[in-house]
């Protein structure tokens, strides 16, 4: 039921911006598996092999972490409307903080985020397409408004802040890179 392709199609990539809701899945050699949930229109297909997505201030940085000892990274989609689909993209990503030469470029493809942490730009080495016969059918309520609320009232000092007390090391007590050594 599975099918493998070398890069998005067109059909792939309007499923993407379709889905307000995907899935981040990043290890490093040793330690936790981190899968986390993403959403707040923080994705944008760059081509039918990269894609970059933003990385809003959270309690973890696992990612971050994962990403500077091992690059691999995966992405899942899924759709919980009528017509079921589960898209993976498997791949590698880099880092990318504001101090970095890339960070206006990329920023540049989103509407300003409070709290914007990091970019991730990830290469697509493989698109993978299964059925989500399984996968129940939901209906999105609303967006959650509390990040945004949360990192306009730190600003960009608390945000800060808040990296340097809470996004400096991963769960496994490695560095993420969220500020310069």
């Amino acid at each position: 039921m599975a099918d493998q392709f070398d890069a998005l199609s067109n059909d792939h990539i309007e499923f993407i911006e379709q889905q307000l809701l995907f899935f981040v899945g990043t290890a490093a050699e040793h330690g936790s598996i981190n899968v986390s949930p993403k959403g707040m229109d923080t994705l944008r297909v760059v081509d039918a092999n990269r894609l970059v997505w933003l990385n809003l201030t959270g309690s973890g940085n696992e990612t971050a972490a994962h990403v500077l000892q091992n690059d691999r990274m995966t992405i899942m989609f899924a759709s919980f409307s009528k017509q079921p689909l589960i898209l993976r993209l498997y791949g590698h990503a880099t880092v990318v903080h504001p101090r970095d030469s890339q960070w206006s470029n990329h920023l540049e493809l989103f509407d300003h985020q409070p709290g914007a942490r990091q970019f991730f730009e990830m290469q697509i080495d493989m698109v993978q397409t299964s059925c989500g016969f399984a996968v129940p059918l939901y209906d999105l309520v609303s967006e959650r408004p509390t990040l945004t609320k949360w990192a306009k009232t730190r600003g960009d000092e608390g945000i800060s802040d808040y990296w340097a007390e809470r996004n400096r090391l991963s769960l496994d007590g490695t560095p993420t890179g969220i500020l310069p050594d």
